[in-house]
């Protein structure tokens, strides 16, 4: 279905474990102006190939599944698409994800409310995307991400995380005020970060250079960074220049 704006319409992906719960979404969406269903998965490894091959601009995500849930489809990617939960499990859905996921609707699902949910999609899309089978490379300040620490699960832009700290042999990332700890080390996620947003300030820190709000010179030639969340990051004299070249005009 094509969007009335010119705008592409929005590219959504269905995964669900059960047919007739995918058929009725579709049978939705067919309704809907702007969008245009271009695959279905029914369980967490096809869910995951899909949302690689395909890259929708929505996935409509089961979080029950015989082989797994919608938790272990977003930590096995690099990077989440937006996602819209439809679960019949309605406490768990709100008190996972009420503050962080895009929406989530409880089977079955009320047609003005996956109506609603796709306005917001539309809404939260980035204004340009990739075609599909080009890489898309760095991610950049407008890029989501799904993290994930123990019981806790939010969805995050790159704009909203203010530095990654080393935490022993995992990292720390800080974002709205909260922070959760990852699997991954400080090098291996400075690789998919797009360095125009992201700067090494020293060996244990990476800090979003939009959440700078003042920089100061300390001791030995290097600065102190003040981000917006009141805290300080120390820039070492070996990356100071480097700093300096990356904000001059």
């Amino acid at each position: 279905m094509r969007s009335g704006s010119g705008r592409s319409p929005l590219r959504v992906l269905i995964v669900d474990d059960t047919r007739l719960a995918r058929q009725e979404l579709r049978t939705l969406l067919a309704d809907v102006p702007g969008v245009e269903c271009i695959g279905e998965a029914d369980d967490v490894p096809a869910a995951v190939a899909a949302i690689a091959k395909l890259q929708p601009d929505l996935v409509l995500l089961d979080i029950q599944m015989p082989s797994g849930t919608g938790f272990d489809v977003l930590d096995a990617l690099d990077r989440a698409p937006l996602v819209v939960f439809t679960t019949a499990y309605d406490h768990y859905a709100v008190r996972a994800f009420d503050a962080n996921a895009l929406d989530y609707l409880v089977k079955p699902v009320v047609p003005e409310r996956l109506a609603a949910a796709i306005a917001r999609a539309q809404d939260r899309r980035p204004g340009t995307e990739p075609p599909v089978g080009e890489p898309r490379g760095l991610l950049g300040a407008n890029d989501q991400v799904f993290l994930r620490d123990g019981e806790q699960c939010w969805f995050v832009a790159l704009h909203e995380i203010s530095r990654i700290v080393v935490d022993g042999n995992y990292a720390r990332v800080w974002f709205r005020g909260e922070d959760a700890l990852l699997a991954r080390s400080l090098s291996a996620l400075e690789a998919r970060l797009d360095p125009s947003l992201f700067f090494r300030a020293n060996r244990n820190t990476l800090v979003n250079l939009r959440m700078v709000k003042n920089i100061d010179l300390a001791v030995g030639d290097g600065y102190d960074l003040t981000l917006k969340d009141g805290s300080v990051v120390e820039v070492s004299r070996r990356q100071a220049r480097e700093l300096r070249e990356r904000l001059a005009l």
